[in-house]
Order: structure tokens, then C-alpha cells, then sequence
């Protein structure tokens, strides 16, 4: 007989991580929050595109991503003979 443990279900390891190790990891990185934020500070004094990009898209969110397409004329999906059937 096969092994149907083996059929559908999750990923070892796959998913959102349990909350306590998020707040375990917050833990960790709060005694470092104003060290990083001196050092974000610092980029930001210096001019350095990449740390105001950071700060922005904490500060304000991303800006949402939009795509102008123009189509300039239509493209028939198929190539239909009437005239052959």
C-alpha cells in the first residue's frame, strides 16, 4: 500500500510564523531601535537616496504601483477563414 501521509497538507516550515516568535523577535530588536534610528538619521543627513526611500515607504507606505498601457490597434486572438469552410 502507498503512503498516503505523504497526499496534500502543508510544508514543513511553510506558513506565517507563530505569533510568540514574533514578539520574541521584536524583543530581541527593541534594545537596537535607537541605534537604527540614529543610523537612519545619519543616511538621511548625508543625502543617501536609499535611507529617505526607506523612511518613506515606512513613514507613508509604498506608493501604489500603476502601468499606463496603450493599445494601439487590435490584435485578432484567432485567424478565422470563412471563405475555407
Amino acid at each position: 500500500m502507498e503512503n498516503k501521509n505523504n497526499y496534500g497538507g502543508k510544508r514543513e516550515g511553510a506558513g506565517r510564523k507563530p505569533k510568540a516568535e514574533e514578539v520574541a523577535l521584536i524583543e530581541r530588536l527593541s534594545p537596537l531601535e535607537p541605534l537604527a534610528f540614529a543610523a537612519l538619521e545619519k543616511g538621511l543627513a548625508n543625502g543617501d537616496f536609499k535611507f529617505t526611500q526607506l523612511f518613506y515607504n515606512y513613514y507613508a507606505g509604498k506608493p501604489r504601483e500603476t502601468k499606463d498601457i496603450t493599445v494601439s490597434n487590435e490584435q485578432p486572438i484567432f485567424n478565422i477563414d470563412l471563405d475555407e469552410v
